[in-house]
């Protein structure tokens, strides 16, 4: 199915949305609970699936579903469709602070990124889940075997965590803390690797499993991943408890 071709405009700098210009007819999938506002004439549906094959009958749309479980993605996607006359727009937010990347996937081809990336996309857009072809990167890299990936040649837009970083691999070999990944594309080999001898991985402060990104393509990366975000703020209030309780 061929995409549908939306405007948009991303707002913010810091904690940004992306608004969604859609015509007549048009629709955009999004995850459950990522509008923020959006015009009348708007109307909106949970599905099962991202719609992106038309033809999908029952059993395949019980399949989608079973593997968005895996994921621990919610079980249906939102669509949006402008029902009305003239444009109308609707807006998208990140559920953490950070950046919203824009990507054109009839440039890139399909992109990979961690599976709770995918913010929203034109309808037509199919968005899958792939499994890590080496063990190391199944054991061993936080998001288990499981990716996600977004093919199609339309408008799909992805979030990340604080700054986020694209870099061109001409061949070359990346070595990134795992959380730091967003996206990549199908022309990059990932790999998961121990950060180095036993005592660099007790005392170094580094994670102890390192990414290793290599091949042609784009890399997109992200300088805060929520993951560490969070376990900063765990650790700091349970040492506001300890210091509570020994008072």
């Amino acid at each position: 199915m061929k995409s549908h071709e939306v405007d948009y405009k991303i707002l913010g700098t810091d904690i940004q949305a992306v608004e969604v210009e859609l015509d007549p007819d048009e629709t955009v999938i999004a995850e459950a609970g990522a509008m923020c506002w959006m015009d009348d004439g708007i109307a909106f549906e949970a599905k099962a699936g991202d719609g992106s094959n038309m033809d999908e009958g029952f059993f395949g749309k019980a399949f989608s579903m079973g593997k968005r479980m895996i994921t621990g993605e919610s079980l249906f996607m939102t669509h949006f469709t402008n029902e009305g006359s003239g444009k109308k727009c609707v807006a998208f937010n990140a559920p953490y602070p950070g950046k919203i990347i824009p990507v054109d996937l009839s440039q890139t081809g399909k992109l990979i990124c961690q599976k709770d990336a995918f913010l929203c996309a034109a309808r037509g857009t199919k968005v899958d889940i792939t499994f890590s072809k080496k063990i190391g990167a199944g054991l061993f890299g936080g998001e288990g075997f499981i990716l996600q990936s977004l093919e199609g040649d339309g408008n799909a837009f992805i979030h990340a965590g604080g700054t986020v970083v694209e870099k061109e691999l001409k061949g070359e070999k990346l070595i990134v803390d795992t959380g730091c990944i967003v996206a990549f594309e199908e022309g990059i080999d990932y790999d998961i690797k121990a950060s180095g001898g036993l005592k660099s991985m007790v005392f170094g402060g580094e994670s102890i499993f390192l990414a290793t990104l290599e091949g042609h393509g784009k890399v997109y990366l992200q300088s805060m991943p929520f993951s560490k975000l969070a376990d900063r703020i765990l650790q700091n209030y349970k040492g506001e408890m300890s210091t509570g309780d020994d008072n």
